[in-house]
């Protein structure tokens, strides 16, 4: 260590014993800029401003970096250097690099769970992190961001059967919290299994939104749909229409009971109108409730009641959803939304395409 060198740690040591702990992240600063510098004048083989035959390239100045430490965040001084072939990175900051995105795939898993982040912060803690930030949190769930992408964009192939819905979630938008809606479809493809399709955000269920997701499935490769089970949201209605024109539509039971039940004037007859409505929809066959069923006799009997409702993208997907996004309740904007809703819905797709069962059996009647 040359004599300015071994000046300036004696220099370091006199702070810490002048200001203790608190001076720590100073010090690290301090003495880590140093190592920076020795290997960059090592990989160069000379000093700053040194002139020898050993030489090769030349000191390029410093560019800025803020790092997360045990000592803190700090910011440092990454050294660069030109005049030479092959590219120079201090092989410190490799090695961070590599820890800092473990840590960071870290906090992101823990966003996805739906983790709070006082309670990240305590496993944060074990990685010697001893606080966690918005900032932090949101970089983190930010290396997530190219693969869910490339989920939301992969070919589909045969679908047969089609559920979709929509839920809504708060975002910040231009400084005011809006709400945003949160459209979601899965299918029932050729081999009998459930996949989840895909996911979109925007500000309203209005026919243009509802049209340009399901077009997104279409541009996606999604064929032979033959039924469609949904709510009957005037802008679903009219974009199903004109880009599934030849898929018959199901209304969910469930949400025709709710709005039924809804106009009642009290609670004897709501209740008058949902028994009513059991009978029709639990009745024995076909044949017996053929007028208000008109639109299932497409289907095999025993695919029909597993059609009749949206529940398996209500249950499955929305309150799983829900679940996780309850945590964070505002969402500080659509990319943050979409991301955790995305990698939601990567995992329930993949349980479901590792799973042995089978939701509709095309071949057995009794399926």
């Amino acid at each position: 260590m040359s004599q300015n060198q071994d000046t300036i740690v004696t220099a370091l040591m006199e702070q810490l014993i002048a200001e203790g702990p608190d001076g720590m992240a100073q010090v690290f600063t301090a003495l880590f800029n140093l190592a920076l510098r020795l290997e960059r004048e090592r990989f160069l083989g000379a000093g700053l401003y040194e002139r020898n035959a050993e030489r090769r390239g030349y000191a390029n100045g410093y560019k800025s970096k803020t790092l997360d430490t045990t000592a803190g965040t700090v910011t440092v001084d990454v050294p660069k250097a030109a005049g030479i072939d092959e590219p120079f990175y201090p092989q410190s900051l490799e090695r961070g690099r590599r820890s800092s995105r473990a840590v960071m795939l870290a906090i992101a898993e823990m966003y996805v769970q739906g983790v709070s982040t006082r309670d990240a912060a305590k496993v944060m803690a074990e990685f010697g992190l001893k606080s966690l930030s918005s900032t932090q949190v949101s970089r983190a769930a930010a290396l997530l961001d190219e693969e869910l992408a490339a989920w939301r964009s992969r070919p589909l192939g045969e679908i047969h059967y089609l559920f979709l819905d929509a839920r809504y979630e708060k975002l910040r938008d231009g400084g005011v919290v809006r709400d945003a809606a949160l459209f979601s479809a899965i299918g029932v493809g050729a081999d009998g299994r459930r996949r989840v399709l895909g996911v979109s955000c925007d500000p309203s269920e209005a026919e243009v939104h509802w049209r340009a997701f399901l077009d997104s499935l279409i541009d996606r490769g999604i064929r032979g749909v033959r039924f469609v089970v949904s709510d009957d949201h005037a802008g679903l209605k009219v974009a199903r229409r004109a880009v599934l024109p030849g898929a018959v539509w199901q209304r969910c039971q469930f949400h025709l009971a709710q709005n039924a039940i809804h106009h009642a004037p009290n609670a004897a007859i709501r209740k008058r109108i949902g028994a009513e409505l059991r009978r029709i929809w639990n009745a024995s066959s076909l044949h017996t409730a053929q007028e208000e069923l008109d639109r299932l006799v497409t289907l095999p009997e025993p695919h029909w009641r597993r059609m009749r409702t949206a529940n398996p993208i209500e249950r499955a997907i929305q309150q799983e959803i829900k679940r996780r996004t309850s945590k964070v309740r505002v969402f500080p904007n659509r990319d943050a939304l979409l991301r955790l809703a995305t990698a939601v819905l990567v995992e329930i797709d993949e349980d479901w395409a590792t799973s042995n069962r089978i939701y509709i059996n095309w071949h057995s009647p009794d399926a």
